[in-house]
């Protein structure tokens, strides 16, 4: 097996090889071999990149909400793409949606909708005039129907 020098240099070359070689450490219960600085990191990582992935998906659905609801001149030629789409970013959205990071998006939600919307002031070319603040709660966002 290897030692904690051995895992640090590991993940450095290979950081899948390390992941295998810290899953068998910890299945065999061998904590004290563990590599827990590079452990750490890579938990935090991980965890980020959940919060990255729901906020993404969910500044795609206000994206959409927006557009579908007040860009009237193009609502005839996208409404039905737009419905879809959220429909499908919705779907996504639950799946990977845990109690926690709920919590998240809604502590974040006057954020991600900030960065929706100057995505759809660019897409409209600043023509319509979107809310300022978010029009929508959480859990109007999340709901299917």
């Amino acid at each position: 097996m290897l030692t904690i020098t051995d895992l640090k240099q590991l993940y450095e070359i290979d950081d899948y090889q390390w992941l295998e070689e810290t899953i068998a450490l910890l299945k065999n219960k061998q904590f004290n071999d563990l590599d827990l600085e590079n452990l750490i990191e890579e938990l935090e990582d991980l965890g980020k990149e959940k919060k990255n992935a729901v906020a993404s998906l969910l500044e795609q659905i206000i994206r959409h909400l927006l557009l579908l609801q007040y860009w009237t001149e193009e609502q005839e030629y996208n409404s039905t793409h737009w419905q879809g789409e959220i429909y499908t970013f919705r779907v996504q959205l639950r799946r990977k949606l845990t109690t926690n990071l709920h919590n998240y998006l809604q502590a974040e939600l006057n954020n991600i909708y900030q960065d929706a919307l100057g995505f759809v002031k660019i897409k409209t070319q600043n023509k319509v005039q979107f809310p300022l603040e978010c029009p929508y709660t959480l859990e109007q966002l999340l709901d299917q129907e």
